[in-house]
């Protein structure tokens, strides 16, 4: 097992020293690139191009390049969107998201494969169970992996906090900032004049670097994969071609569940989306200054992994839809209150209050709606989580794509709006499942969700 273990770690920390750079790197997008919404454009963009991404180019770079020069030449597309932040603009910044964009579907693809091979080939030699490996591998990735938005988000934060031209902020200032937001650039920059060009280099040259040695990690150290795990590798790369994919896809739209499902699905873009390009922007940013952006986003993270854990392990004793109700009612709890807000440095605590909820909600959105796609389409799973991909990531296209058209109170109406579509929407597929099989349990199954989360988080 020495061999395979080492491969998983090789993969784990080159993961993490890649996310540790894009992680920090998004979070700071709207703040960094406020002008004409450059960096909530780019982060749209991005979305847009994981779609078409995720319909056809991971099979095809598998089978022609293998597993580990695939999530190698994938991890190169991130250090391109760090090289275009060193001189942002729309003819950088946008092209450099579209080539991150495509290689997000091939990285997560290629890695998840890697390690399904690696555990079924251990597992076949040691006469052990190979889903039993296969999550213990996930699960030791993901334990290294889950701390990249906690040292991406530290390193921003110490760096800025460097800055020598903080300025305190005037009380006509503040009253820009929050729901009802002055829709100029002055509201991203009253924390401070902005982060010196020295400190916003330092910073990415310190993102680009991890993302180099992510790389080389992988280069020098993964293993490729042995010949005697062709029938393994053969099995699991025969995978349909992009136009049977394609139609699979929408077929399983036929399913009334799926479409019940939809605004659900594309809610899930829409929180993350606010949290990341509006929330940071209009309330961190504008009352704290930029180098409270980490800082924030470290709760967020923290917050997120313990409870993702947490309601995985407990889910199947409560069952779906309380943490749903738990999820619906702290997210409109929430909203209300960011509507109500308005943000004071004075009140230093309630700025972290906040993504803390927001991580516990998104926990529960993320590990529950997997584990309910994989519940109601056990039989047509590809399908079922191609339209997860497709429907979320919809959401953060849409949710960045109108960041900069509309005031964050407009953006916080629709995002409830939104909310309740999708519990009475999501309540109807409750119904339905209840009374095409009554008496059967609905409390999720112990599903390893988490590695397709990932996938849409980038």
């Amino acid at each position: 097992m020495e061999r395979n273990l080492k491969n998983v770690l090789v993969i784990s920390f080159g993961f993490l020293l890649l996310f540790t750079a894009y992680g920090g790197l998004q979070s700071l997008q709207s703040s960094l690139h406020s002008e004409e919404g450059l960096g909530v454009a780019s982060l749209s963009v991005l979305y847009a191009a994981l779609i078409l991404s995720s319909m056809f180019l991971p099979p095809v770079l598998i089978k022609k390049l293998g597993c580990k020069w695939t999530i190698a030449g994938s991890m190169c597309c991130y250090i391109a969107f760090s090289l275009g932040n060193f001189y942002a603009s729309w003819y950088t910044l946008i092209p450099t998201s579209v080539i991150l964009g495509l290689g997000g579907a091939p990285l997560w693809s290629a890695k998840c494969t890697y390690l399904t091979i690696a555990g079924n080939s251990y597992a076949e030699k040691a006469g052990k169970n190979g889903k039993d490996i296969i999550n213990q591998y996930f699960g030791v990735f993901f334990l290294i992996f889950q701390s990249s938005g906690i040292w991406g988000n530290l390193i921003s934060s110490l760096i800025f906090s460097q800055a020598s031209n903080k300025v305190e902020i005037s009380e006509e200032n503040l009253a820009c900032c929050g729901a009802y937001d002055c829709m100029t650039n002055t509201t991203n920059t009253t924390g401070s004049a902005g982060p010196s060009n020295s400190l916003i280099y330092t910073l990415l040259g310190i993102y680009t670097a991890s993302g180099v040695l992510a790389v080389l990690l992988i280069a020098m150290f993964l293993d490729q994969i042995k010949s005697d795990q062709a029938e393994t590798k053969k099995e699991i790369l025969e995978t349909p071609s992009f136009w049977s994919t394609l139609l699979a896809t929408f077929q399983h739209l036929k399913d009334k569940r799926q479409c019940l499902l939809i605004p659900l699905t594309m809610y899930s873009g829409f929180e993350q989306g606010f949290l990341s390009g509006d929330y940071t922007k209009t309330y961190v940013t504008c009352a704290l200054g930029i180098h409270y952006v980490g800082y924030v986003m470290i709760c967020f993270s923290a917050v997120n992994s313990l409870c993702s854990l947490l309601f995985g392990k407990i889910s199947q004793f409560t069952g779906r839809k309380l943490l749903f109700a738990l999820a619906t009612v702290t997210n409109t709890a929430c909203i209300i209150a960011l509507l109500l807000w308005k943000p004071h440095p004075k009140q230093l605590a309630v700025f972290f209050v906040f993504p803390a909820l927001w991580g516990l909600s998104d926990a529960i959105w993320q590990t529950q709606t997997n584990g309910l796609y994989g519940v109601l389409f056990e039989k047509h799973t590809e399908a079922a989580f191609a339209n997860y991909r497709l429907w979320e990531s919809c959401g953060f296209v849409i949710a960045f794509g109108y960041s900069t058209k509309l005031q964050v109170y407009i953006k916080l109406y629709i995002l409830l709006s939104v909310l309740v579509l999708s519990m009475v929407t999501y309540g109807v597929v409750e119904y339905l499942e209840a009374k095409s099989s009554p008496g059967t349990p609905t409390a999720t199954k112990k599903e390893n969700v988490r590695p397709v989360t990932q996938e849409t988080h980038m």
